[in-house]
């Protein structure tokens, strides 16, 4: 990690930054709130949406842990909110190790938060570019600290559509070194739950303020996030929007969906 000056970029509006004003968090700057202040005007339920992602990340990482998973790889880990996916996965196995990995300047900055592991477990950061998977792979930090010949949980929320270039192929690079027994976990924006192009309360709106802003965004559709997990075990029930992912019990009116607007699934490498 490095010690040298940060360039925060502040005059330009980052997503990261972005989705921590949407979880009132207090590292922004002007660009990022303005850029936000537009989102939950587009988008009034944008809160929530953030919200539910955090929620279903907690939830999917108990899952991981249940399952015997004690290392993981968390690329897109955004500023530090607790309880961060460390937290979450020591507190069930507190010898799991965690490696995270983002390139805002502005995670680097914070990124002591989440260097706190238990005695028994590890954590470390990585600067680095989800769109260079073969980066992330070859940091002599990830080394440090994960065994690839053991199985590795990668953790992809909310992260790929923001990421340019053949994601199919990235996330293929993540999988094909890691022992079989790994997992892949991720959520996704998707467009599926808006009435038209031009719904007015629709997903569209806010993801048009991301590009507004020079910021790539592309939502999927449940069948195109399917893709991803090619090779591997969807873990049941598949890909579904995340506040209903294993979540027996929990019920949600239908509206609710489109308010949240991401997918989510878990897949093991057989």
């Amino acid at each position: 990690m490095s010690d040298g000056p940060i360039d925060l970029r502040s005059d330009v509006a980052h997503p990261a930054r972005m989705y921590d004003y949407f979880l009132d968090g207090k590292d922004y700057y002007e660009a990022d709130r303005l850029a936000a202040e537009q989102a939950l005007q587009n988008f009034p339920s944008v809160r929530l949406t953030a919200r539910t992602n955090r929620e279903f990340m907690r939830h999917a990482t108990k899952f991981l842990s249940e399952q015997g998973v004690r290392q993981y790889l968390d690329i897109g880990t955004g500023i530090p909110t607790a309880p961060n996916l460390h937290q979450v996965a020591q507190q069930h196995a507190p010898d799991s190790r965690v490696v995270y990995v983002d390139n805002d300047p502005i995670v680097l900055a914070h990124a002591r938060a989440l260097l706190t592991s238990t005695p028994e477990g590890r954590t470390t950061y990585i600067q680095a570019d989800a769109a260079n998977p073969e980066d992330i792979l070859a940091a002599p930090e990830l080394a440090a600290t994960l065994d690839l010949s053991q199985p590795v949980a990668v953790s992809l929320m909310a992260l790929l559509h923001f990421v340019p270039g053949d994601v199919y192929e990235i996330v293929d690079t993540l999988m094909a070194p890691l022992a079989p027994g790994s997992y892949l976990a991720m959520s996704h924006v998707t467009t599926e739950f808006d009435e038209g192009d031009t719904d007015p309360e629709g997903m569209a709106r806010l993801l048009q303020v991301y590009r507004d802003r020079g910021i790539p965004v592309q939502p999927r559709t449940r069948a195109e996030v399917e893709r991803f997990f090619i090779g591997l075990e969807l873990v049941e029930p598949g890909v579904e929007v995340i506040h209903r992912w294993r979540r027996q019990g929990v019920e949600h009116p239908r509206s609710y969906d489109k308010r949240v607007s991401l997918y989510g699934a878990v897949g093991r490498k057989p």
